[in-house]
């Protein structure tokens, strides 16, 4: 629960404090965030 609560916070903060008037590259950097987080998760948080 902390590391998604994690990631949403870092994905509203990118979107407020930088990319606030850009849709599309607001979009392409939340999904690259999450992108890094599901990686980071199913390489080091998945238990096997």
């Amino acid at each position: 629960m902390l590391y998604l609560l994690a990631m949403v916070a870092i994905v509203v903060g990118v979107d407020i404090l930088f990319f606030r008037q850009y849709f599309w590259y607001r979009l392409m950097s939340n999904v690259g965030i999450v992108l890094v987080f599901v990686a980071f998760y199913l390489r080091f948080l998945k238990r096997p």
